[in-house]
């Protein structure tokens, strides 16, 4: 995993969550840093977000957040990470978090990790960038989007199979340093194709 610095970690802010995610998240953000590589995240000190930045700092890890000022008033920023950066909104939020990020590596999480996985992954449909888009199952928690609703896009023609190799799904954290050593092929020739 050495040939990525960095990577950018999509997960909610819930401290509701079931243990199961919050264990992922845990090891997830050791992993990344006894690997040496750089987190990216939202900068929030709750829920999923919470748990991934204060292992990954406990293991000795690099970290950097973004977060709005509008957030950071409601929520709270992680003061301990060792970059906080407050923005102006949630695009420039993510234009940031993007723009810092060799990779994406998506955790469970609700709304806004819907649409921060949807914006990146138009992005490398379009051509925009070739990075590589790891999902982790845990617990079947995507299945019924990137599975069941997934196939149902493609089966009604907005979404071709080839779509499919946008992103990597994975069930467990352990399966993580394998996909960033064998990313897929991804044709960077999307628009072309649509007719």
């Amino acid at each position: 995993m050495d040939s990525i610095r960095s990577v950018c970690v999509y997960c909610g802010s819930s401290n509701r969550a079931p243990e199961i995610y919050k264990q992922a998240a845990a090891d997830l953000g050791t992993l990344l840093a006894k690997n040496k590589i750089r987190l990216v995240y939202g900068g929030s000190k709750m829920g999923l977000m919470g748990i991934v930045s204060k292992a990954a700092l406990e293991a000795g890890g690099h970290v950097t957040g973004f977060m709005t000022q509008f957030l950071y008033g409601y929520e709270g920023g992680h003061e301990d990470i060792t970059e906080l950066h407050i923005v102006e909104s949630m695009h420039e939020r993510k234009q940031r978090m993007f723009e810092a990020s060799e990779a994406f590596i998506i955790l469970p999480g609700g709304l806004g990790t819907l649409d921060e996985i949807f914006e990146v992954m138009t992005w490398k449909q379009l051509g925009l960038h070739n990075k590589q888009i790891i999902i982790i199952d845990i617990n079947g928690y995507w299945s019924p989007v990137f599975t069941n609703f997934f196939h149902h896009m493609i089966d009604n023609n907005f979404v071709r199979q080839e779509d499919q190799n946008l992103f990597t799904i994975v069930r467990s954290i352990h399966e993580v340093p394998d996909c960033l050593h064998h990313p897929k092929k991804h044709d960077k020739n999307f628009v072309a194709k649509w007719g």
